[in-house]
């Protein structure tokens, strides 16, 4: 009969042994602050809605909740997306053509 052939695990010496290397995060830094898409809200945008169907939006782009109905548009610290930014457009159009 053939015998079987032994292989020794081959151990490393103490000195030898090697920690697995970190994993360091990397630096996750905000976007920048400003009302343009890819941006951060700098404050949050309210608009108040009308109050015979209470679904129109009326009036300027305020940052504290005007009381009654409104929409919040964006939250402070939250993410400009491009359905924000046509929000925020459409009420600068709107207070434009009002006066």
């Amino acid at each position: 009969m053939a015998e079987a052939k032994k292989t020794s695990a081959v151990k490393p010496e103490p000195d030898t042994v090697q920690a697995p290397a970190a994993t360091v995060r990397t630096q996750e830094y905000a976007a920048g602050t400003g009302w343009q898409v890819g941006q951060t809200a700098p404050q949050d945008a309210f608009r108040a809605l009308d109050t015979a169907d209470f679904a129109t939006p009326t009036g300027p782009v305020v940052h504290t909740h005007p009381g009654g109905y409104a929409r919040q548009i964006v939250a402070k610290d939250g993410l400009i997306t491009e359905g924000v930014r046509r929000e925020l457009d459409a009420a600068e159009s709107d207070e434009s053509e009002q006066g």
